[in-house]
C-alpha cells in the first residue's frame, strides 16, 4: 500500500494537495528574495490575487501582488515589492510588514488588509485599504503589542464591525483567538476570548491563531485556525475547523478536536522554519463550492490544496457542540 492510500484509508482527507506544490518560490521572483510564503488570497477582476510575503536576506518582510488567470501557473508578479515597510511614517513597521489577510468590505466598496506591523515594539496589528491593489492607504495599527493573526468580518453585527486576533500577555497561560468589536475601524472595543488554546498533549494547545479570513456559509462561519505544538524536534503546525453563529459571531457553534492538515510534504517539512503549513487566505468558488487554500510551507514557499466546502462543513458539524454564550464577553475556558 503507498503513502497517499494508506493515509486516505485512515481518514478522510478534506484538503488534497496540488500535484504541482510548491507553485510559488522566491526563484519565481522578478527582483531577489530569500523566500516567499503566508499569502492573502482573493478572486480580483478575473483573476486569482495572492498578496504574498516576500522576505529579504535582511530578515525583513514586505508584500507583493501575484495574479493568474488559473490560480495555480503562469503568475504574474509585481516587478517591484507592491506594499513596502513605510518606517518614515509608520515607525511600528521598521522591521517589516508580514502575513496578510483579505477581506471584502461591500458597504465600503473596498479591500481591507489586516497585517503584523513588526519593529522592536513588537507584532502588532495594522490596516490598510485599497480599490486597485497598486495603491494602498494604511489606517495605521489597531492593537497594541503583542499581536497577529488577525482578520476583519466582511460585514458588520449591530453596526459594528469584528475583527479575529491573537494578542499575547507576558503573564498569559496561553496564546489564544480573541474578538474584538469597532464603531469605524479604528477605535476597537469589547475585546473578549473566542477560542482558547486546550492544554496538555492536544494538537492545539498552548497556543492556536487564525489562519484565513472567516467564511461565510450558509450554516455559519467556517473558521480555520492553526494550533503550534512544541515537540522535541521543534514547533509544529496544524490546521482545524471552528464554526461560528452567523449573527453572533461571539457564539462557537462547533470545534473540531482532530486536525484536518498537518506538514507532511518535504517543503512543509523542511524550510527556514521546519514543520508548518500556514495559510493567510483561501477562495471558495461558490458555483461549484470547491476551496482553493494558498499556504506558506516551512516559511519558505507557497502551496495550494484543494478541498469541498460541503466535506468541511459535514465535518465541523459532527464535531462537539460549544457552551453557548449569552452576549460578547462572556468565555468558557475548555
Amino acid at each position: 500500500m503507498n503513502r497517499e492510500s494508506h493515509r486516505t484509508s485512515l481518514y478522510r482527507e478534506l484538503f488534497k494537495r496540488h500535484q504541482d506544490n510548491p507553485i510559488l518560490t522566491a526563484q519565481h521572483w522578478p527582483y531577489p528574495a530569500n523566500t516567499v510564503f503566508n499569502a492573502g488570497a482573493c478572486q480580483f477582476e478575473g483573476q486569482t490575487l495572492l498578496l504574498v510575503r516576500v522576505e529579504d536576506r535582511r530578515g525583513h518582510s514586505h508584500l507583493t501582488v501575484a495574479r493568474s488567470n488559473d490560480g495555480v501557473t503562469n503568475w504574474k508578479i509585481d516587478a517591484q515589492p507592491s506594499f513596502a515597510p513605510d518606517p518614515a511614517n509608520f515607525s511600528e513597521e521598521a522591521w517589516g510588514v508580514e502575513d496578510p489577510r483579505i477581506t471584502w468590505i461591500a458597504e465600503r466598496e473596498e479591500w481591507l488588509i489586516t497585517y503584523t506591523a513588526y519593529s522592536p515594539s513588537g507584532p502588532m496589528v495594522s490596516l490598510a485599504k485599497t480599490k486597485d491593489f497598486k495603491s494602498f492607504d494604511r489606517m495605521g495599527p489597531v492593537m497594541p503589542p503583542e499581536d497577529k493573526d488577525a482578520a476583519i468580518f466582511p460585514r458588520r453585527f449591530d453596526g459594528r464591525y469584528a475583527m479575529i486576533h491573537r494578542p499575547v500577555s507576558s503573564g498569559s497561560s496561553g496564546a489564544h483567538i480573541w474578538l474584538s468589536f469597532s464603531p469605524d475601524m479604528t477605535h476597537w472595543g469589547d475585546h473578549h476570548v473566542l477560542l482558547f488554546a486546550r492544554r496538555g498533549a492536544w494538537w492545539d494547545a498552548n497556543k492556536i491563531g487564525l489562519s484565513p479570513p472567516p467564511m461565510e456559509t450558509p450554516e455559519g462561519w467556517l473558521i480555520m485556525y492553526h494550533g503550534v505544538r512544541h515537540t522535541p524536534g521543534g514547533c509544529l503546525y496544524r490546521l482545524g475547523l471552528a464554526l461560528l453563529d452567523l449573527e453572533k459571531p461571539w457564539q462557537v457553534l462547533r470545534r473540531a478536536d482532530e486536525w484536518i492538515f498537518s506538514p507532511e510534504e518535504t517543503y512543509e517539512r523542511q524550510g527556514d522554519v521546519n514543520g508548518v503549513v500556514f495559510p493567510c487566505g483561501w477562495i471558495l468558488d461558490e458555483a461549484t463550492g470547491d476551496i482553493r487554500m494558498y499556504y506558506g510551507g516551512a516559511d519558505s514557499c507557497i502551496a495550494l490544496a484543494t478541498g469541498r466546502l460541503t466535506d468541511l462543513l459535514d465535518f465541523v458539524q459532527r464535531s462537539p457542540a460549544q457552551p453557548i454564550r449569552s452576549r460578547p464577553g462572556i468565555a468558557y475556558n475548555d
